[in-house]
């Protein structure tokens, strides 16, 4: 638990909770029948997108959300299941319906009308459900107008019907009326040539007690997360807290008898109490209607609230707690003790569990357990984004959805992030350091060796870049093949990389130092061959007094390149600013053209006889992937 340390409120998240719900849901289901897990106002304070992903995985058939908003975050987090908006949409939200491919609830003939029109304009058909108000007087089609209606939306083209449904009223604690909105949904269904796919009318309590014959999809919502709308609902079956809300001493005092704690003097103690504060307020979500009713539990005590809930902080007794010190877990609400379960204390004041949940956590990070280890760790739900609240492979997939936005198009994001950007973030942990005043220049020659000559150039090439010294030795690597160079990509001691041809036995002779610098020291290098890669390990005894500091390298080598291959590629390998890449092959070859592929901005282009010179401004950057092709 030691992540958790730092944080002064937080939320814990047992998925196994959660899964053991719903499976114990699922047994008053039909055996054909599936479920949409409700996930709108972010899962009721749960997170939308971790609930939803754990409901796929135990069979939800679709999501339910409350606005076009709330489908697009779970279609930007990956959920690919059918989404429902069950709420009326708006014209406005159109557009995104479309874009996201959400599934709107639709209740009146104009929406339905301009719906499909635009849909069909795009050549898209959307699947609609359409929500019969046999009772519960908020939205939908009065069940008694519903046929026509049906009958009206079936005619027009860009929208099909998928699903109709209904909403109970009271199916935790009103039978009788349950069983009349059960009898006119029905009726309005047999009058139906044809159903479509989807037919729905439970919500949890419904689902316990209302049976009915017609459904092959049940909307599971609050018991999934473990809260009883109605006491009589726990006879019934056993649900888990999903949700814990956690917080911590910050204060322990003493009040004296006739002494009042809190704004307005509402608590006076009867005796001399010790209290602790708890930074939890109305501000986190910890309604203002629980002064002087809610409990805590600290070190497995009950603690009473005493006087009023402030915004940021909230008295409770402590007087049998022993030992209490600031910083000791306290348990504000959610645990399986009955006392401090949500739906408990709403009944305290007369509150919603739905409002409790909904508005808790304002100022807390949620983390979510499984098998009792924190599988991830959720920012602050309502603040602007902060890259340091995402761990790594979360914030490589905000950078990747957010380039699919910026551009409109996932699959191209998905290309530039992976061939891109990820080449950056290799390793977790590498910190990133980039090349400055960069120039490289090949020189081509004829080598002496006459069977050389009959078939390679020599290339000398001096290297000279400013960087960060990570290491008191880096590694200068050559390879026979792209798939062992690549691994040196991945390995931050290694400072110059070459690709030799695969014709050319790898050797000291085919790869040559020739000098090695950083700033004013001549460097030593040992190789190491193997039949694949050739590897020199530069050292000076000196070399650790440089490390953290910006230093000037300068390399120079000498190798092959066989004739017949016509073109030589130079690739910027690291993040670069500025940078000169020339050639010079007077004499040599009778001429060059140049092919550069910058990823960012283009090079200017100078030729002199024998010679061309790629030059970048000194404040360009150069991403890695860019490079140049000489082609002779």
């Amino acid at each position: 638990m030691h992540a958790l340390e730092s944080e002064r409120n937080w939320i814990e998240i047992s998925l196994d909770h959660f899964i053991e719900n719903l499976r114990e849901l699922r047994r008053f289901m039909p055996k054909e029948a599936s479920f949409m897990q409700i996930v709108k106002a972010d899962a009721y304070g749960h997170g939308a997108v971790e609930i939803a992903q754990v409901a796929i995985q135990e069979g939800a058939s679709m999501v339910g959300v409350a606005n076009a908003e709330e489908g697009k975050l779970l279609r930007l987090h990956g959920i690919d299941v059918p989404i429902l908006i069950l709420s009326p949409s708006l014209l406005e939200e159109i557009p995104s319906l479309l874009k996201y491919d959400l599934m709107p609830t639709v209740t009146e003939r104009r929406f339905g009308k301009i719906l499909g029109d635009v849909a069909k304009e795009k050549g898209k058909c959307v699947p609609i459900h359409v929500n019969i108000d046999t009772g519960m007087g908020r939205s939908g089609v009065n069940y008694e107008d519903s046929e026509s209606f049906i009958a009206d939306i079936q005619k027009i083209e860009g929208i099909y019907l998928d699903g109709i449904f209904t909403h109970y009223a009271a199916s935790e604690n009103d039978p009788a009326y349950s069983s009349v909105q059960l009898t006119r949904f029905k009726e309005f269904l047999s009058r139906l040539s044809e159903l479509p796919r989807w037919i729905h009318i439970a919500n949890s309590s419904g689902l316990l007690n209302c049976p009915d014959d017609v459904s092959n999809l049940f909307r599971i919502g609050l018991l999934s997360y473990g809260v009883y709308t109605d006491v009589s609902l726990s006879e019934k079956v056993h649900v888990k807290p999903v949700m814990t809300f956690k917080s911590r001493v910050s204060y322990v005092n003493l009040v004296r008898k006739g002494e009042s704690v809190g704004y307005n003097r509402t608590y006076i103690a009867p005796k001399e109490t010790r209290y602790a504060i708890v930074p939890v307020g109305y501000a986190d979500g910890y309604d203002y209607l629980l002064s002087n009713k809610g409990t805590m539990l600290v070190h497995n005590i009950l603690c009473p609230v005493i006087g009023k809930v402030s915004m940021d902080m909230t008295a409770i007794d402590v007087s049998s707690v022993t030992g209490i010190q600031p910083g000791d877990e306290v348990i504000v609400f959610g645990n399986d003790h009955r006392e401090i379960r949500v739906d408990t204390l709403c009944q305290t004041y007369g509150g919603s569990p739905y409002e409790l949940l909904c508005q808790t956590g304002r100022r807390a990070r949620r983390f979510y357990f499984q098998k009792e280890r924190i599988i991830k760790a959720r920012p602050l739900a309502r603040r602007e984004f902060v890259s340091s609240d995402y761990d790594s492979g979360e914030l490589s997939k905000v950078i990747e959805g957010a380039i699919g936005e910026k551009i409109g198009n996932r699959e191209i994001a998905r290309l530039i992030f992976s061939t891109v950007l990820q080449r950056l973030f290799q390793e977790e942990s590498r910190p990133l350091f980039h090349r400055h005043e960069f120039y490289h220049r090949l020189s081509f020659s004829q080598p002496k060796d006459e069977k050389l000559a009959e078939e390679y150039f020599q290339i000398d090439t001096e290297l000279s870049f400013k960087k960060h010294l990570q290491n008191d030795y880096f590694i200068i690597a050559c390879a026979s093949n792209e798939k062992e160079l690549e691994a040196y990509f991945r390995r931050e001691d290694v400072e110059y990389r070459w690709l030799l041809d695969g014709s050319l036995h790898l050797n000291d002779q085919t790869f040559a130092i020739r000098s090695v610098r950083v700033d004013d020291l001549d460097l030593n290098y040992e190789s190491r061959v193997s039949e694949t890669c050739l590897e020199l390990t530069c050292t000076h005894e000196k070399l650790h007094q440089l490390v953290g500091k910006h230093v000037s390298f300068t390399i120079n080598t000498r190798t092959y390149y066989p004739k017949a291959s016509h073109q030589l590629t130079v690739y910027i390998t690291g993040l670069t600013q500025g940078a000169e890449i020339s050639v010079d092959y007077h004499q040599v070859v009778p001429s060059m053209d140049v092919i550069p592929f910058f990823l960012s901005g283009q090079p200017n282009i100078y030729r002199e006889e024998g010679a061309i010179h790629l030059i970048t401004p000194a404040n360009e950057w150069l991403l890695p992937g860019s490079g140049v092709v000489f082609v002779f």
